[in-house]
């Protein structure tokens, strides 16, 4: 026996094959079935490692002639455990699945019997068919059963069989008293204002939490009831309704037939009057029928034939409920004044025309002023007692004569209410009060003397909080009755999806009143939540079967039922025609296989784990097609069986052996493809075959000194192609001719293949550059070049040919204005040679003054200085109005001079 910690332990192939849990024995063994194989039937214990030791005694040759029986062995083993699995697999998933779907039909059964038992007393009347009425009211008591259908929207829990309910008259949703009875409470404390004057004396109405129908203060509820009304504190029944009575509801229908609800005590609304009434038509000429009392409204479609408003036409419309429409005829009717005439509706002839009565009144001197009426005009308003424009004396004058004014004060009311007109009686309304007055601001704090008409309002911003307790009044000059907070709270509700749409207020925000559908996959099923709850419910489980199209190739897919997420992976045959062949695949459908993608991204060091490859759903392509099909190498020199997915040319690896171009060798490539040209001659080389690659020894043509690039070859040698370097005439720019063109040339194409095209860079005589294009020899020595030749005094300017100058050698002569210019020229310089002497004259003078006056150096003060006075001459005295003259002829000599020489 072993020791009790060898017993206890589960370690490698140990106890694989005893059960575990609720699955069979051999499940464990799956991971490792020749290890676990062979130490159960050698030992009894499942290491592999003893059973290897306990053997290792054995000879080599015994142990080499076991060796293939212990392998299929163990593989048929392996076999029956993998059946094994599945089938218990399956069998405890047909039993879990069995087991939810009976306790579902038990559910659904007892639910089914509970509505056809409140449906009962209906059902006698009407029989089994139901209107859209009737499925709304068995809508409502479906969710009734429904778990997490039944929610209060104020609190978002759950209605529970047990718990104190009520239900709103209008819209039906049904909350929980205790908090319906506290929405109710904070709803009026919101509206109402603290400041108010009648705080807790007004009755403001509270809405419900779903539909907003107001409900006064003496209709929030105090005690738990039925939905009929009839019971209070109703007992939980399994096999009623929750929050049912049990008894007949007895509430009216709606509209008020006079008939009442024949249902049990039922949530929801209730359905149209099932009951049957004998009933005319609308227009009470067809016979009574009988009908049901919520249907009962019927047409004889015969025309109603009713004389109309206008009193003349009938109603021409079939039978119909209610007044008959106005008169569509048009007519030509008078206004009421019978001045105008036009075409209007024949259901409305009294109109205005919008003019002026003017018809004479019984005064005689006045007109009516009313627009367009019917009747008389009556009396004239200015005759009898007429008042004073202050009221205070009445007298009866004329109508053509205005009452005068009593000279009394006139008394009147002033707008302000506190003070009266102090004018005389006068015509008009009375002037603005204009009386100084201490007036106080709205908020009390200040107080400014100002004119009555005039209100005070100090800019003084109020401090305090309003209503919501959250944000300040901030209204110049406020009363201290702070208005209510006119922003919206914005607050996020408890649902998470929506905000707060109420305006500012305290405390909490209350529970999001929208509802949301959960729908299963398909949408067939379909549960209602309040929003907020969709997070935590589980969404309905459906009974319809799949409707999501195939995504394989296929037309339909297995039959399953509805469910969330991908569908599972198709089953049936691949069938798909392979694309290099015509077989179809036999393999099964792998358009959605699921394929190992590794993370391409390296790790950033070694602290860096590696990340998990993920699986992604693809299609996977089709096996190679194994089919043997027979195929001919490349240069059919032989035939063999091929498999489908490699047909395909191929080479024998044989020499070629087809005569080539140049008729004197064969192919000598490797077994490849080749374009029949000749069909006759199929032992002649393509355009594939290899070129024969000896040299061509034939002649080359005169003047030709390079060899013939091509190989071995049939025919002519081509023309040489080889480009010639060669000097232009000019010996400056390198050339490039083809070898051909140059030795095919005769002599004047040869001086055209030797020109460079440019101009030519040589030298005449004369100096200028030689005008002709690149050419052999000397240049033409005939310049015709135009220069430009000057005059001695460079006046006079004339362009001629430079071959005519070095010829001719023509000269350019002064004429007579040039000698002119001259002369004046050398007067103008003799006077500037004259004025500067007398210039330096002057100034060497100046100078020999100055130094006498130091020679006799400072005379005593009391003597009396000697003065020189010294005469000036008539070049002094006017020089300076003679040579601002002088300077502006010499200019204008100088401009003009410039100007001829251009």
């Amino acid at each position: 026996m072993e020791p009790a910690w060898r017993q206890g332990g589960r370690g490698r192939g140990r106890g694989r094959g005893k059960s575990g849990g609720g699955l069979p024995q051999a499940v464990g063994i799956v991971g490792e079935p020749e290890a676990g194989a062979a130490g159960d039937n050698r030992h009894g214990r499942g290491s592999s490692g003893s059973g290897w030791s306990s053997s290792s005694s054995s000879s080599d040759w015994s142990r080499s002639q076991s060796e293939p029986s212990n392998e299929l062995s163990s593989l048929k083993k392996f076999e029956e455990i993998r059946k094994a699995n599945q089938a218990a697999a399956q069998r405890f998933a047909n039993e879990d699945t069995s087991s939810e779907e009976e306790g579902e039909e038990d559910f659904e059964g007892q639910q089914g019997k509970i509505v056809a038992t409140t449906f009962t007393a209906y059902s006698s009347h009407i029989g089994e068919d139901s209107s859209r009425e009737l499925e709304r009211t068995k809508q409502y008591l479906n969710d009734a059963f429904q778990s997490g259908a039944q929610t209060c929207l104020i609190c978002i829990a759950s209605v529970k069989r047990n718990q104190a309910i009520w239900s709103c008259f209008r819209c039906y949703c049904i909350f929980h008293i205790s908090c319906i009875q506290k929405w109710a409470k904070d709803s009026i404390f919101l509206v109402s204002s603290v400041l108010d004057d009648d705080f807790g004396r007004k009755y403001h109405p509270w809405p419900c939490p779903k539909c907003r129908h107001p409900y006064e203060q003496s209709q929030t509820p105090t005690r738990y009831y039925c939905y009929c009304g009839k019971v209070e504190d109703p007992p939980p029944d399994p096999w009623l309704v929750p929050h049912s009575c049990g008894q007949v509801c007895d509430k009216g229908f709606k509209p008020l037939c006079g008939h009442k609800c024949l249902l049990l005590c039922h949530p929801g609304p209730c359905p149209p009057c099932p009951k049957m009434v004998a009933i005319t038509c609308y227009c009470k000429k067809a016979k009574p029928v009988s009908r049901r009392c919520s249907a009962k409204g019927w047409s004889c479609q015969q025309p109603c034939n009713q004389l109309l408003t206008c009193g003349q036409h009938k109603c021409e419309n079939p039978c119909h409920t209610g007044n008959c429409p106005e008169c569509p005829r048009v007519s030509r009717q008078r206004c009421l004044c019978g001045k105008e005439t036009a075409e209007r509706l024949c259901a409305r002839p009294q109109w205005q025309c919008e003019k002026v009565c003017g018809r004479t009144l019984s005064c005689g001197n006045h007109t009516c002023e009313q627009v367009c009426h019917h009747g008389t005009c009556g009396n004239c308003p200015r005759s009898g007692y007429r008042a004073c424009p202050c009221g205070k004396s009445k007298s009866a004058l004329p109508c053509t004569e205005d009452i005068p004014t009593c000279g009394d004060t006139c008394d009147k009311p002033l707008a302000c209410g506190l003070h009266r007109c102090s004018m005389r009686c006068h015509r008009g309304p009375c002037e603005t009060c204009r009386q100084e007055v201490e007036k106080q601001c709205r908020c009390g704090k200040h107080s400014k003397v100002l004119p009555c008409h005039k209100e005070y309002l100090c800019e003084t911003k109020c401090i305090k909080l309003r209503d919501c307790q959250r944000h300040q009044c901030k209204r110049k000059c406020c009363s201290g009755n702070c208005p209510p907070c006119d922003q919206n709270c914005g607050r996020t509700l408890g649902c998470r999806n929506h905000k707060c749409p109420s305006a500012c207020h305290r405390g909490a925000c209350y529970p999001c009143p929208e509802t949301i559908e959960m729908k299963c996959n398909c949408g067939a099923t379909v549960l209602v939540v309040p929003c907020g709850r969709e997070r935590t419910t589980k969404p309905p489980r459906c009974k319809e079967l799949c409707r999501q199209p195939p995504t394989c190739h296929h037309v339909n897919r297995e039959k399953h039922r509805c469910h969330f997420g991908s569908c599972p992976p198709c089953k049936q045959p691949c069938q798909k025609k392979l694309a290099k062949c015509t077989h179809l695949c036999p393999a099964t459908c792998h358009d959605e296989v699921l394929v190992k993608q590794a993370n391409s991204r390296q790790p950033a060091g070694p602290w860096e784990q590696r990340s998990e490859p993920t699986f992604i759903r693809t299609a996977v392509p089709c096996p190679p097609c194994l089919t043997p099909i027979p195929m001919a190498c490349l240069g059919k020199h032989e035939v063999s069986l091929l498999p489908c997915h490699a047909i395909g040319p191929y080479s024998c690896s044989r020499p070629c052996g087809r005569l080539l171009a140049c008729l004197n060798h064969k192919c000598a490539k490797e077994c490849h493809v080749v374009a029949v040209i000749d069909e006759d001659d199929k032992e002649k080389a393509g355009k594939e075959c290899q070129i024969c690659e000896e040299g061509c020894s034939k002649p080359r043509p005169s003047g030709c000194i390079h060899p013939c690039t091509l190989p071995c070859h049939d025919g002519a040698c081509p023309p040489c192609s080889q480009m010639i370097r060669m000097k232009c005439h000019c010996k400056i720019t390198n050339l490039y001719v083809e070898c051909t063109k140059m030795t095919t040339a005769d002599a004047e194409t040869k001086i055209v293949l030797n020109s460079c095209k440019n101009q030519c860079p040589k030298q005449l005589s004369c100096g200028h550059r030689c005008k002709a294009i690149c050419h052999p020899g000397d240049c033409p020595q005939s310049c015709n070049q135009k220069v430009k030749i000057k005059c001695p005094c460079k006046r006079i300017k004339k362009e001629i040919l430079c071959s005519v100058v070095t010829e001719e050698k023509v000269l350019v002569e002064c004429d007579e204005v040039c000698q002119e210019m001259k002369q004046k020229a050398s007067e103008m310089k003799e006077a500037e040679e004259k004025a500067a002497l007398e210039k330096e004259r002057l100034k060497q003078q100046v100078e020999l003054e100055a130094f006498e006056k130091r020679l006799k150096g400072r005379r005593k003060k009391n003597k009396r200085r000697d003065t020189t006075e010294t005469k000036e001459t008539a070049w002094q005295k006017y020089r300076k109005y003679l040579m601002i003259p002088g300077c502006g002829i010499v200019l204008a000599m100088i401009a003009f001079y410039l100007l001829q020489l251009n």
